[in-house]
């Protein structure tokens, strides 16, 4: 009886060791998405954009690689009210003078429920002139969609930008390290899947 009802116990915690796991990666992913969150709402003007916009969508990690014909990926979350409503991947794929890799968190900012829809649509794609204000730790950065310059200086945390909405929608970068000799977000692809309402 004690053996069994042991291999009962054994049984039962093995069942329950992945939901244990999956709880660990789900809680880890939060604090990944917090923590981007935090970075651009402190990093000078792209801050003043959460009290501002619609939504947004936030990547934590987008990598990015090439030798002349470059690609990059990345899953994001996307936030409305401050709550999250959906998730979204990147893809891009882009030809020109390029080389090496880098890795960056992105931040795009809805102006409002037309410029929101669009993206949830399932399949936004930017134009080929799309741009993004770059953060970049140490240095400065061009505002190309602006066609001013942020600076940037001491860490994420402190950064300065200069941004506005271009279409309805406003995109931030912060470069986490590497080297990459194009900036262009031209060209980027985003799917869009809504969560599941609760039952």
């Amino acid at each position: 009886m004690t053996h069994r009802l042991i291999r009962i116990s054994l049984t039962l915690w093995l069942m329950l060791l992945p939901l244990g796991a999956i709880g660990a990666a789900e809680a880890t992913a939060e604090a990944k998405y917090a923590d981007t969150i935090e970075v651009f709402r402190n990093a000078g003007e792209s801050g003043r954009f959460f009290d501002s916009s619609y939504g947004y969508a936030v990547f934590p990690t987008v990598g990015k690689a090439g030798l002349g014909i470059g690609g990059a990926y990345g899953k994001g979350r996307v936030y409305t009210g401050g709550k999250h409503v959906g998730d979204t991947t990147v893809t891009q794929l882009s030809l020109g003078f390029q080389a090496g890799g880098q890795a960056y968190s992105q931040i795009i900012f809805f102006q409002d429920k037309r410029a929101f829809d669009e993206f949830t649509s399932g399949n936004f794609e930017f134009g080929a002139q799309a741009s993004a204000v770059a953060i970049t730790a140490g240095a400065s950065a061009s505002a190309t969609t602006t066609g001013s310059s942020a600076g940037a200086s001491g860490g994420q945390h402190d950064a300065t930008t200069v941004g506005q909405y271009y279409k309805g929608m406003a995109v931030f970068t912060v470069a986490k390290g590497g080297l990459m000799y194009e900036a262009s977000i031209g060209g980027q692809k985003f799917t869009y899947t809504p969560n599941l309402p609760a039952q």
